[in-house]
């Protein structure tokens, strides 16, 4: 039985003080101070941890200036805070052991726009791509885009002045920032903007501290401008902290103190509102995707590019590209980066034109691709070959991949993962390609491993050595590096921050500004925050002050991993493999991407959150002496009895009255999750949380009691046989209110589903029916003419005339169908944790399925969770006990077949299962090969999470957020297509909308059925 965890880390009275004085003060805002919540946001996209004492959510300005004005009493003035966005700094420019204001939540509303003047105002924590799909109606976009625009806020953006790809030509956030809108420490709302000196001297006069702020910065910016001008290099990317260069214009006569809170990490107050200059969407693009034999070469031909009048030049390695190939990404790229016969290709150029009129990119392609193709022939310059594509959908999948090159470098196999640290250095372009040789040579001395990517236009190229950390040694190694790092960029008239900020590497901030300017950027921190209370330790500190900047060497992940004993790290490593990129925040409502953390926008619900909860369970549970390993292997082999019922009836009761118990964090976390498997398909370092959450379920369980609705589900392949013997008798009971009362309040089930009437068997009567001895007797003509149905529990016995149409269009094609025999199919055990039992039901299943697969027969399935659970969680349970059956879904088997065509017509639009499109990314593809291969059209939709996920939507815990992302992405098309236009692949899709919009959509393959039998 797993022990009682309970982490010894009590809040400070203060900070339980002032929290009931915030509430009582009017914050409006969401106030956190749960080990969890708090776990949530001790990690970033760093390799650091840190742990606040809390985390508040406000959700107004006014919740701030509450805050803050609060936080200048005598009781709380010593609390301290720091901003957070969307949590994907590199370099922990957010974590805090204090109290962290996350703004990323509820301050997401897009306030106004001006078309005509071209700007846009909006809170802190809007979302870059948000933003833009908000913006391309008009014609626009913010054009600072980095590689984590789906998740990344426009608070987090202007407080790292974020640039990324085309800020050559785009340029980066402080150079669209028109007015900025921030709460100080003391509680004053200081807005800025351009304006000439004398009204900025004027300001100055105040006796405030808007006055004092306007003082020390016209006094640092005006008085030390040579010194300013002579020490910071002239990089595209240049990074300050605190931008004293550009707060004055070239004559003096322009002020514009919001460059100085630009890039400034949130230690100078709370980004609250910005106004925004926004970019007309160009008309005309073209990609040119160049291919080199060695990453130098293409290091060394980007001047060249650049010289030829680009909108932006990234580039990425062989390593890179090797990842992407790995990943669900490529499939969307493949065609548009092909390999070059014979030449391995080690490097390539993304050459990105755009332009207002045709004529214009046309003669840019023709002079670059005529360079190009003499290169070639003459092979020099190292140019292997060249493609290009005007396709924006195209162009934006290749971006896609570059933006996810960050997480792919964490999916390398081995202990050692790539690590950011020193990711973004920048010198000058033309220096670059010598810069980059040495740095290899730097990194190969170490005999280390390491991916490169990045803007070669911009002299910013993103190297991330592999080390692992929990290795003492390599730990110290790191430090070394990030030295050598800072000398080496140094040499080459660069700087380690081109893109990145300093964070945790602010300690090399006094040896680069130098004593003089490192005092002047120390005067304006104390002007804005005099006590030190905001974001602590990032930048600099305030003038006269003794405390001490953040440092290299600080606590990281690592120091907590290393205290999980290595076996149980390589168990669990899907969850101790996430490196906090953060993909899994990814806004954007029609992306499949964790449904749970797009409805709760909760940190907790995403598969960081629930990885970062496990993580530390592991090592508070080894820590208390729990061996997890051996407890695992002795509930396998032991069932429930007497002995185990009582101390689990005790913790129950124990933890109704209260108990605290770290355990009951992790699975309110666990029981969100709706185990669609998104994240095991999309996230780049592959967190499974299914995986892991079902190993939790069944540990948690070894100690309290589960629910009965866990029964119900665990053995619905036991029981939906026998209940569908009498359909009519079951349904006629469950419709009654009274059973739906009784399920909701005992079960905690609503909307229990009905089952088929008739029954499949009544419906098929003799027919299909399956005779192993006469299957082996088939000659080989008659073989490939025949087909085997797999059943799953769900279109069995609730939508059994899927099935029975299923077999009828195989028929109309002219094929042989056999049903086989119901086999349980053990998904529903896994998904609650009954693994034990999950462990029995796979080797039945494998031994019948392996017995059938030597007929050398195709094995199809309808339903992709059930039959994805034969491919991987089969694989996982049994290893290589599981045999070779294959289980094609009914699609990839049709695409590959020659279909009839029909005469009837048809367009459709597809909404695809969410666990499908991410494990099988050809599924829209196929189904739209398969229509269009028998004359009909096919037109897939993007959505998200239908919100149902297999029983997650019948849960009555679940309801609310089951319909909240039903209705993010599905209820506009299906309004949009109707149920008769819409075609749905998934089980659960197909009853969610028939639960809330009455109809229910067909399957593809009914509207196939249906266009044959017309013919």
């Amino acid at each position: 039985m797993i022990p009682k965890l309970n982490p010894e880390l009590a809040l400070d009275a203060s900070i339980v003080a002032f929290n009931k004085a915030l509430v009582a003060a009017g914050f409006s805002g969401d106030i956190e101070t749960s080990y969890g919540s708090r776990l949530a946001v001790a990690t970033d996209n760093s390799i650091y941890q840190t742990l606040p004492q809390a985390v508040v959510l406000p959700k107004t300005t006014d919740d701030l200036v509450i805050l803050t004005s609060l936080a200048q009493t005598s009781s709380f003035s010593h609390i301290k805070f720091s901003p957070r966005g969307g949590g994907t700094g590199t370099n922990g420019q957010s974590l805090t052991e204090h109290v962290v204001v996350d703004l990323s939540r509820h301050m997401r509303n897009i306030l106004e726009l001006n078309v005509e003047q071209r700007w846009v105002r909006v809170q802190a924590g809007v979302i870059k791509d948000q933003l833009n799909a908000f913006l391309k109606p008009y014609g626009f976009f913010f054009s600072p885009d980095l590689s984590t625009s789906n998740r990344a806020t426009i608070g987090g953006m202007i407080n790292t002045d974020a640039s990324g790809q085309g800020s050559l030509v785009y340029g980066k956030t402080s150079d669209h920032v028109l007015a900025l809108k921030t709460v100080l420490i003391d509680g004053n709302v200081l807005k800025t903007h351009k304006m000439a000196t004398f009204e900025a001297e004027h300001r100055a006069e105040q006796s405030n501290s808007i006055g004092r702020i306007y003082r020390q910065v016209l006094d640092s910016c005006r008085n030390f401008r040579p010194q300013i001008l002579d020490k910071f290099p002239r990089l595209n990317r240049f990074l300050t902290g605190y931008d004293l260069e550009h707060v004055f214009n070239d004559d003096l006569t322009e002020f514009d103190l919001s460059r100085i809170i630009t890039g400034s990490e949130g230690s100078l107050g709370f980004v609250v509102e910005a106004k925004l200059n926004i970019t007309p969407i160009a008309k005309y693009k073209c990609l040119v995707n160049v291919k080199y034999d060695s990453f130098e070469s293409a290091l060394r031909n980007a001047p060249f590019l650049v010289a030829a009048d680009a909108t932006s030049v990234e580039t990425v390695d062989s390593k890179v590209l090797n990842l992407a190939r790995r990943d669900i990404i490529w499939h969307q790229v493949k065609d548009l980066i092909t390999d070059v016969p014979g030449i391995d290709m080690q490097g390539l150029n993304m050459v990105e034109y755009n332009a207002e009129e045709q004529a214009s990119i046309e003669q840019k392609i023709t002079a670059l691709t005529a360079r190009l193709d003499t290169a070639i022939a003459d092979k020099t310059d190292g140019i292997i070959g060249y493609q290009l594509t005007y396709d924006t959908v195209a162009i934006n999948n290749i971006y896609a991949m570059r933006k996810k090159a960050v997480g792919l470098l964490g999916n390398t196999q081995g202990k050692q993962k790539p690590l950011a640290f020193a990711e973004d250095t920048a010198v000058p372009p033309e220096n670059l390609a010598d810069f980059i040789l040495e740095f290899r040579a730097l990194l190969d001395s170490h005999g280390l491993q390491y991916g490169m990517f990045g803007h070669v236009d911009a002299g910013v190229l993103h190297v991330r050595p592999a080390l692992d950390l929990c290795d003492p040694e390599q730990e110290k190694l790191l430090r070394t590096i990030s030295d050598q790092v800072v000398a080496l960029t140094a040499k080459y008239g660069g700087l380690m921050w081109g893109e990145h900020g300093k964070g945790y590497r602010s300690e090399y901030g006094p040896a680069f500004f130098g004593e003089e300017l490192f005092t002047e950027l120390r005067k304006i921190k104390a002007a804005f925050d005099p006590r030190n209370r905001v974001n602590p330790g990032k930048i600099c500190t305030p003038y006269n002050s003794a405390d001490k900047l953040v440092s290299v060497d600080d606590q990281k992940r690592a120091w907590f991993d290393r205290q999980i004993p290595v076996a149980v790290k390589d168990s669990f490593d899907s969850s101790l493999n996430c490196n906090g990129n953060g993909l899994c925040f990814n806004y954007e409502e029609t992306s499949p991407m964790c449904p749970s953390s797009k409805v709760t926008k909760d940190r907790r619900h995403s598969p960081k959150g629930r990885a970062g909860l496990m993580r530390e369970w592991l090592r508070l549970a080894h820590n208390s002496g729990f061996d997890v390993l051996e407890h695992e292997q002795q509930l396998q082999g032991t069932r429930s009895g007497l002995s185990t019922l009582w101390p689990r009836l005790k913790n129950t009761l124990a933890k109704r009255q209260g108990e605290e118990d770290f355990s009951h964090e992790v699975m309110a976390a666990m029981e969100g999750c709706l185990a669609c498997k998104a994240c095991a398909g999309q996230c780049p370092v592959k967190v499974d949380v299914p995986a892991f959450r079902s190993r939790f379920l069944q540990l948690y369980h070894s100690r309290y009691l589960r629910p009965a609705k866990d029964y119900i589900v665990g053995n619905i392949e036991r029981t939906a046989p026998l209940l569908a013997k009498a359909p009519r008798l079951v349904n006629f009971i469950l419709k009654r209110d009274l059973t739906a009362k009784i399920l909701k309040k005992t079960v905690g089930y609503v909307d229990t589903p009905l089952l088929s009437v008739p029954s499949l068997t009544k419906q098929i009567g003799g027919k299909y029916r399956f005779d192993l001895a006469q299957l082996q007797q088939l000659t080989e003509s008659q073989r490939l003419k025949t087909v085997l149905l797999v059943q799953d529990p769900f279109t069995s016995f609730y939508e059994a005339e899927l099935v029975h149409d299923a077999l009828s269009l195989l028929e109309k094609f002219g094929y042989s169908p056999v049903l086989l025999p119901f086999k349980p199919n053990g998904k529903p055990q896994h998904v609650k944790g009954f693994l034990r039992q999950f462990a029995h039901t796979a080797a039945t299943a494998a031994q019948f399925l392996n017995q059938l697969q030597q007929l050398n027969i195709p094995m199809l399935g309808l339903d992709a969770s059930l039959v994805l659970v034969y491919r991987d969680e089969y694989n996982k349970a049994l290893a290589d006990k599981r045999g070779n059956f294959h289980v094609q879904l009914l699609h990839e088997w049709l695409v590959q077949q020659t279909l009839p065509p029909v005469k009837a017509a048809g367009d459709y639009a597809l909404l695809a299962h969410c666990t499908e499109k991410t494990a099988l990314p050809a599924t829209e593809k196929a189904w739209q090969q398969i229509f269009s291969n028998v004359g009909m059209s096919l037109t897939p939709v993007s959505v998200g999470c239908c919100g149902m996920a297999g029983t997650y939507g019948h849960e009555a815990q679940n309801l609310e957020n089951s319909k909240a992302l039903f209705d993010m992405s599905w209820r506009t098309p299906v309004e949009k297509y109707g149920t008769e236009k819409v075609l749905v692949t998934g089980f659960s899709c197909r009853s969610q909308v028939k639960r809330l919009m009455g109809d229910k959509p067909r399957h593809p393959l009914q509207a196939l059925l249906t266009a044959v039998t017309k013919d």
